[in-house]
Parts: C-alpha cells; structure tokens; sequence
C-alpha cells in the first residue's frame, strides 16, 4: 500500500551521509507515518460506510423475500416474480459489498502492519540505529559543506514530496473508483 513512499525513505536513509540529510529523513519518515496513518483513517472510514450499506442491503433483502413469501401465500404470481428478481439483485449487491468489506478489511490489516514496521524504522533511526552502510558508519561519512548537505536534503524533501503526492493522488484514484462502484 505504501511501498513506494518506503522505498524512497529506504533509499533516503541509505543515502544519508551527514547530520542534516539524517534529520531531513527523520522529518520525511515523521511524514510518511502520518501521511500512512490518514490513509488508514481513509480505509477505516471506507469500511465504516461498506458495512452500513451492507446492512441496509441485507434488510432490504430480508423485505423483499418477506414480501415474497406474503406474495406466494396470497397466490399473486405477478408480485412473487417480481420480488424473485428483486431478491436475486440484491442478493448480488449483498454479495459483492461482502467481498468488497473483506478487501477493505484485509487493506486494513496491511496498512497497519506496515505503519507498524514504519513507526519501528522511524523509531530505530531517530535513536542513532541506522542500517549498515548509511549514516552514522565510517565507511558512509563523508567531507562536505553545509550547503551540499542543504542541497542534498532539499532534494531528498522534493522527492519525497513528490511520492507523497503521488500516494495521495493514488488514494483520490481509488476513493473515486469506490464511490462510482467500480
């Protein structure tokens, strides 16, 4: 769900020769998470409304074979044809929102075991425990001035902008394609 936004901390963090691109990538990971955490906040609210319309979808159904029923005791062939097609339509809706509530569910899972490894990188690297080869070992330090290592942490902001542009619009995508039904 948020592997490219991962990814460019993973390559960031990798990158991250000095103090200041360290903390430039501490604020983008401080970012990710919240920018994961609205995301979830999204998929929450998304399930939320799936299963209110799941259940008004279940108590029409259960209106439409009761009526069915009604229809079959009194003889009126005409009304317990109709309820029949109303039945399997909504029987249908009923089954898809149950298997969109499923998906939903299970993106929720995943968005929050992946804020979990997120907060645990985040947390690790705010207290100095960087991953081999970046920041913080002799083998990545380097000479430079302050104004590369501002030009290098400008250039991490930007592309990190940019994926969480990119993450937000795929979020937009997917809640527009969620509200026409597709």
């Amino acid at each position: 769900m948020f592997e490219k936004l991962r990814q460019s901390i993973r390559d960031a963090m990798s990158r991250a020769s000095s103090p200041a691109e360290g903390r430039a990538v501490l604020a983008l990971m401080r970012e990710a998470l919240v920018e994961a955490k609205v995301g979830l906040d999204g998929v929450k609210t998304a399930i939320k409304a799936t299963t209110a319309q799941l259940a008004a979808e279940r108590a029409e159904l259960e209106t439409i074979r009761r009526r069915g029923r009604l229809a079959a005791q009194i003889h009126d062939e005409e009304t317990v044809r109709v309820a029949a097609q109303f039945e399997q339509r909504t029987a249908e809706r009923v089954a898809v929102l149950e298997r969109k509530l499923e998906a939903e569910q299970a993106e929720q899972a995943l968005a929050e075991s992946e804020i979990a490894e997120m907060t645990a990188q985040y947390k690790s690297a705010a207290a100095g425990v960087w991953p081999a080869g970046t920041m913080g070992t002799p083998s990545a330090a380097r000479a430079g001035s302050d104004a590369d290592d501002e030009a290098a942490a400008a250039a991490l902001r930007r592309q990190m902008d940019r994926m969480a542009r990119e993450a937000a619009a795929e979020r937009s995508l997917a809640e527009l394609k969620r509200r026409m039904g597709k």
